[in-house]
């Protein structure tokens, strides 16, 4: 048992990590939720049915992980910078390969709703297949492709927004 313990964990780990890294900007966050849900899926592992990847199944638990240390720690309503002077005419794809232009993405993205926020976070960051999006909500994959279709919309819309008014100052 102890071997397919090290083994869940040396696979999955640096992909749970990203994930909870994309999600906080908190290295240290990260690693600590890292830490809280390999113990609870060590602990729990017996509720793990295969419904779903290992993959996606670590990564709900780090999310509710995630999303109850936000809870304790009441940061729901920190301010959120602006982005700024994003290329609108460009793919939303090719904006994510610069490092920067990525981090003014994901500043927009906590201006989205739920649950294109996340599902957005998800596809793009954790790079989760739509089925597993779809499985994490409850939902189909073709629903988790058309809610992240309206989100990379509204994602582009709101870069538009922010680059009309940056030209108008």
């Amino acid at each position: 048992m102890k071997k397919e313990l090290d083994e869940i964990y040396r696979l999955y780990a640096s992909d749970v990590y990203h994930f909870i890294l994309k999600l906080s900007q908190d290295e240290t966050l990260a690693m600590d939720i890292l830490q809280d849900t390999m113990l609870k899926a060590i602990t729990s592992i017996d509720k793990f049915k295969g419904e779903c990847s290992m993959k996606t199944y670590l990564c709900t638990i780090a999310r509710n992980e995630y999303y109850n240390h936000l809870k304790r720690a009441d940061h729901r309503n920190l301010p959120l910078d602006a982005a700024q002077n994003a290329a609108a005419d460009e793919p939303l794809e090719h904006r994510i390969s610069d490092k920067m232009q990525a981090m003014q993405l994901h500043r927009m993205l906590h201006r989205l709703d739920e649950p294109y926020k996340e599902i957005f976070m998800l596809r793009v960051f954790a790079e989760l297949k739509f089925s597993e999006i779809g499985s994490l909500f409850g939902k189909s994959e073709n629903w988790a492709r058309v809610t992240f279709f309206r989100a990379k919309a509204k994602m582009l819309e709101l870069l538009q927004n922010e680059e009309d008014t940056y030209e108008q100052q």
